[in-house]
């Protein structure tokens, strides 16, 4: 059996395809660095993080972006030998406007090297590229209106891709419109129909998946009258918000849907996912009619499907590469991390603070579990109340719990925790410590947090950590790492070593 989430933690809008003998899986990493997070597999069971697609500075610049922009929606293709993604870079994400720009990149192989970006288009987000049997190729992404008359929805378009011009050619043709709000646009042909795979209802508890098809590329398409997918009509779903997905086929002709969900728990007031939308898979088949199904009936998602026939891999094995393997991202650009000045140690240097949206010293991996221990051994000793280093176990700059350690000018080093809320921010106890390394301590169990350092502890929650509080279009997910600042001089460093994180793997 295939047991979901197939990708737990903050891992979503996936993209999937078969090609080369396995399976590969792209996923939207936001504000995080590098871009574009990518997996891989042999049998849809057990999944190998390979490292992301954007992974070089002039590849990506994501200096500004607002929490939960920069990089939406990648879309995997393979044709010709090589490997193609789309994505979207989303600068403006609230009001009327979407200012956003679409790019490709290319590679012959998923392992990269990527190419340099190939700007598209500003005219939408979620792209996504279609390769015709006649050789030619099709972007197709929304048509966002920011007129205050019309649904900002203006339908999908459609544009023929020259790739030896590197560039869209002739005018965008504008094949699918609908009352409701669709995105993450998969195009592809089966059985003499085109269908488009359809992103419906938005990304929070309304989500789903929803097919149109027609005889012709550019139109016009007939909806699918049922959803393929969604639990928006199942308050007892164990998988919330299931929707955005992509068809992949295997060698045997099996057919499954790669789709983005969420667990939430029950929070103060209502309910929370601080894990994020995680990535699933259904089993579909194809009905008497040409629309897809579930495979096992209806439209709600199942925790565990069966595997395909392909003989299954062994789970993959745990590394010991704290701050180094393709989980460490870090917040819109390199996180300039040291890693040989001190041998077996992180050195990291000060520099903006946990709210900043440009320069952050902030190495961190995704919060997997509720049920988990994360520790870390500090080495700072900082001089001034602007210098300060330590845990954190952040969703963005309107929600975290930092256990730093900094200076008071009459109790010299303290130690204490910084909890960021949409509500405000609240400093907790400040605590005297001693000279020398300090090892630091987050227990998660449910939404409660409890931070220590030797017998010192606090207790917060993860209530404001999550996808549904504070500001609209909250999509990333619950982080845990390590950062320095220097809010002064940006000279401060700060050394770590003796990372782990464990407990429940879901």
């Amino acid at each position: 059996m295939i047991i979901n989430p197939i990708l737990p933690g903050f891992h979503s809008d996936p993209s999937a395809i078969r090609a080369d003998g396995r399976y590969v899986v792209a996923t939207s990493t936001f504000e995080w660095f590098p871009g574009v997070s990518l997996h891989t597999s042999a049998d849809l069971r057990t999944w190998q993080p390979i490292g992301a697609a954007l992974d070089r500075p002039e590849q990506l610049d994501l200096r500004g972006v607002p929490d939960s922009g920069g990089v939406w929606a990648p879309a995997l293709s393979y044709h010709d030998g090589l490997y193609w993604l789309v994505y979207s870079i989303v600068r403006t994400m609230t009001g009327a406007y979407k200012d956003l720009d679409n790019y490709l990149v290319t590679a012959t192989d998923p392992a990269g090297p990527w190419s340099d970006p190939v700007h598209l288009n500003c005219s939408g987000f979620d792209p996504s590229l279609f390769h015709a049997a006649d050789g030619r190729r099709y972007l197709v992404n929304l048509n966002w209106d920011h007129r205050a008359d019309r649904f900002s929805f203006g339908g999908i378009l459609l544009q023929e891709y020259d790739h030896e011009r590197r560039e869209l050619v002739g005018n965008p043709d504008l094949i699918y419109t609908s009352e409701e709000l669709m995105e993450g646009s998969h195009l592809f042909e089966h059985d003499g129909w085109f269908y488009l795979m359809l992103a419906e209802g938005g990304t929070g508890y309304h989500h789903g998946i929803r097919l149109a098809r027609s005889r012709n590329l550019h139109g016009p398409y007939e909806t699918d009258p049922s959803p393929l997918l969604t639990s928006r009509d199942d308050p007892r779903a164990v998988i919330h918000k299931a929707g955005h997905g992509q068809l992949v086929t295997t060698a045997d002709g099996e057919h499954y849907l790669v789709h983005l969900g969420a667990r939430p728990v029950m929070g103060r007031t209502g309910l929370r996912s601080p894990l994020g939308r995680e990535t699933f898979l259904q089993r579909v088949i194809w009905d008497d009619d040409g629309w897809l199904r579930l495979a096992d009936g209806g439209h709600h998602p199942y925790a565990d499907v069966p595997a395909p026939r392909a003989a299954p891999q062994p789970a993959p094995q745990p590394r010991d590469q704290a701050f180094r393997g393709p989980e460490w991202v870090s917040l819109r650009g390199p996180a300039q991390a040291d890693l040989s000045s001190r041998p077996g140690w992180l050195r990291l240097r000060g520099r903006e603070s946990l709210d900043s949206l440009f320069h952050q010293s902030l190495l961190a991996c995704r919060l997997t579990s509720l049920t988990c221990m994360a520790e870390v051994t500090v080495d700072a000793d900082p001089q001034r109340f602007t210098e300060m280093a330590g845990l954190v176990v952040y969703y963005n700059t309107t929600g975290y719990h930092y256990l730093a350690v900094t200076h008071h000018e009459d109790r010299g080093r303290v130690v204490g925790v910084i909890s960021k809320s949409p509500a405000g921010t609240i400093e907790h106890v400040w605590r005297p410590a001693g000279a020398g390394p300090l090892r630091l301590h987050a227990e998660v169990d449910g939404l409660r947090l409890v931070l220590s350092v030797d017998d010192d502890r606090w207790e917060v929650d993860l209530d404001a950590l999550s996808d549904e509080i504070g500001p609209p279009l909250r999509f990333t997910g619950t982080m845990i790492g390590v950062c320095v600042q220097d809010l002064a001089r940006r000279r401060f460093t700060a050394d770590f070593t003796g990372f782990s994180l464990t407990g429940a793997p879901r």
